[in-house]
């Protein structure tokens, strides 16, 4: 039944994939956190970046975003992002990066939810034992936050793997690359979606669960 397989490399394809989601995942992490500080500086100007980026990324199509970094980035403004004159390795970089840009704006929101369950009383006495901002954010009010939200981020992460079928239109080699290339070729459609349906099955289900566990196993007790 499923010969038509033979020939395509199908765990080759999803395993670009986790590392498309991987390496998104890091990135849309650190910058979603350091947009969220933004977001709850007292510097107005800081806070004003961070309200305006994710507002304006977060209504702007993710198929945009990734064919911007190919045609915008890579052909207009030449960036190769150090993969010299390898087109693969360009062509993944630039999908991380868009990846990363979009999938932070929601991170951001997911953190500074977090954060505003922490309680303020906790930052008013770390203040007055003469804390600074830095310090009471990354010592004090970060820890209970990502604690209070590894839900919403786990919901997230699944959301990112979903969404790294968008890097097949700048050519990346994931999973939904190949998919197009085998309905092009092949005459078993519904097997393929079923397969290719059965595999981001695999990849998400068992993340979403572990993580949902995890969040209510560290969830802040108040």
């Amino acid at each position: 039944m499923f010969d038509f397989l033979d020939g395509y490399d199908v765990l080759g394809a999803f395993w670009k994939t986790i590392q498309l989601t991987f390496f998104s995942a890091v990135g849309s992490l650190i910058w979603g956190t350091l947009l969220a500080a933004m977001r709850v500086s007292p510097v107005p100007l800081m806070r004003g970046f961070g309200t305006v980026y994710v507002n304006v990324v977060r209504n702007i199509p993710l198929s945009v975003i990734i064919v911007f970094t190919s045609l915008g980035l890579a052909d207009v403004f030449s960036v190769t992002m150090g993969a010299g004159g390898d087109v693969a390795t360009l062509a993944f970089r630039l999908s991380v990066l868009g990846l990363t840009a979009y999938t932070s704006a929601f991170v951001c929101e997911a953190v500074r939810s977090g954060i505003n369950t922490v309680h303020l009383g906790q930052a008013e006495a770390a203040r007055a034992i003469g804390l600074n901002f830095f310090q009471v954010l990354t010592l004090i009010v970060l820890p209970q936050a990502f604690r209070a939200v590894i839900g919403p981020l786990a919901n997230v992460l699944i959301a990112l793997t979903k969404n790294t079928t968008v890097a097949a239109a700048i050519g990346v080699a994931e999973a939904a690359y190949l998919m197009k290339e085998m309905i092009e070729n092949e005459a078993q459609t519904v097997l393929i979606g079923l397969v290719f349906a059965f595999g981001f099955v695999v990849l998400t289900l068992p993340m979403g669960l572990f993580l949902n566990w995890l969040g209510k196993h560290l969830a802040v007790k108040r």
